[in-house]
């Protein structure tokens, strides 16, 4: 496993099986976060890391979305940390096999239930900070998929809201993606936060994602013909 620090706060840990696999710790002054939960095999390096980093113990797990390669690495994980798990409350029901993800025949389970709780919101249901860390509702790749955004930092740790190719953005993997159309009209988040640094779960980062947001845009739209114009948010 890779390991490398992106920021201040933040480390990209890195596995290749077929294509790259990331995860992200994220530290404050209270311990460690995790954001998303990789492979199975991912599980011994991402806790070898925490003890290594030497920054507090691992306090959370933050999941974008439920798919196996973002959940993968938990069960061993919480066997030996009984740590709190997060996911947004829409996708809990897809990852814990009651509803099958849209475009899949039948549901799967990926996640034990009872096992992730819904990230926090407050009374008008906008997504609560943690650990230094702002989720965003960002659906299309999957019903409940989050960003989070490390406002301290300029990091948008984006899962699998995008890929990238050459430094540059890339849309999300088709085959895989619930909702194409909604994923681009989610993607407008890199133009709302501005962030410095953008990274994806299969790819490299791409540094300020903003610059040329407009090209993806384009790219994605004489790929997909029939998504309609978007717009700012």
């Amino acid at each position: 496993m890779k390991v490398r620090q992106i920021s201040d706060h933040v480390w990209s840990l890195k596995i290749w099986l077929i294509i790259p696999v990331h995860v992200w710790l994220v530290v404050d002054e209270e311990g460690v976060t995790l954001v998303d939960a990789g492979i199975s095999v991912m599980a011994n390096g991402i806790l070898s890391t925490v003890n290594q980093l030497d920054f507090g113990p691992l306090n959370r797990i933050l999941l974008t979305h439920g798919h196996s390669d973002h959940v993968g690495a938990i069960g061993s994980i919480t066997k030996s940390n009984p740590v709190p798990v997060y996911a947004h409350r829409i996708e809990i029901p897809y990852m814990e096999g009651e509803l099958p993800y849209p475009r899949r025949n039948k549901a799967v389970t990926f996640l034990t239930k009872g096992l992730a709780q819904p990230l926090r919101e407050d009374g008008a249901g906008q997504l609560q900070s943690v650990a230094g860390l702002t989720p965003y509702l960002t659906p299309g790749h999957s019903p409940g998929h989050v960003v989070y955004y490390h406002e301290q930092d300029k990091v948008l740790l984006a899962g699998d809201l995008f890929t990238s190719k050459k430094g540059k953005l890339h849309h999300p993997m088709p085959m895989f993606t619930s909702d194409m159309k909604e994923a681009i009209q989610s993607s407008q988040i890199v133009r709302q936060l501005q962030p410095q640094r953008l990274e994806v779960c299969h790819g490299n980062a791409v540094m300020n994602p903003a610059d040329h947001f407009d090209e993806y845009l384009n790219a994605v739209k004489k790929k997909y013909m029939d998504i309609p114009q978007v717009h700012s948010l």
